[in-house]
């Protein structure tokens, strides 16, 4: 079945959605997702082209028809007109939300003001990991594991993860000390060999670990280990 904005193809709107995402869908087929079913006499595709054919085929214009005249359309009643209605004005205010300032670190002292506050006075340790896009701004903050840091519980595939999953261009991990020391352990150093390593292979690479202690921070970058 073709539209005009495109082939509906074999597979319903909705499973293509899941399948290949949102954008890959026409605006036809967005429409017949929202309208969930059709009429008596065709599918929701259908009425989703009947639809759209008010606003001469731009989506801009059905958004700016008066709410009866989508009632008027076969088959679209108060509950389907609603749900359009809702998705209108959702893309509206969608569109009036301004993107939020990232956080940006350029050295160990950013880590310390973004991070400190929160780990400083913890009673047990807590790994993150910091995903950073290009510009050294933090895309995702992840917790990866609360309690004994070891090589065991913070493995490679749980750090990079969220890393890959934000494309981001590096990271930085960082952890607390609750003993008021930031002196690394040897547990320390041996996660931050192998989170180098695996960041080489995935050309994913780490920037730095940061240890926070109290009110006192260590680089291993800064130290000259990394």
């Amino acid at each position: 079945m073709t539209s005009p904005g495109g082939s509906i193809g074999p597979e319903r709107p909705r499973e293509r959605l899941w399948a290949l995402g949102p954008a890959a869908l026409t605006v036809t087929e967005l429409l017949a997702i929202l309208l969930g079913t059709g009429s008596t006499t065709g599918d929701a595709a259908v009425l989703a082209r009947e639809l759209l054919a008010r606003g001469d085929g731009s989506l801009r214009d059905l958004a700016a028809r008066p709410a009866a005249e989508l009632t008027r359309t076969r088959a679209v009643g108060p509950a389907k007109a609603a749900r359009l209605l809702a998705a209108f004005e959702l893309a509206a205010r969608l569109l009036q939300e301004q993107r939020p300032l990232l956080p940006r670190v350029r050295q160990p002292d950013d880590v310390a003001a973004l991070l400190g506050p929160r780990l400083r006075d913890l009673a047990v340790e807590e790994f993150h990991v910091l995903a950073l896009d290009s510009q050294s701004r933090v895309r995702r903050d992840v917790l990866v594991t609360r309690g004994l840091l070891n090589s065991a519980l913070v493995h490679p595939r749980e750090v990079f993860r969220a890393a890959i999953a934000e494309a981001a261009a590096g990271i930085i991990v960082v952890h607390n000390h609750p003993s008021g020391d930031p002196t690394p352990s040897p547990e320390d150093r041996a996660v931050t060999r192998q989170l180098a390593e695996a960041g080489r292979l995935l050309d994913l690479p780490l920037y730095d670990h940061v240890i926070l202690a109290g009110d006192r921070f260590l680089s291993f970058v800064a130290a000259g280990w990394l």
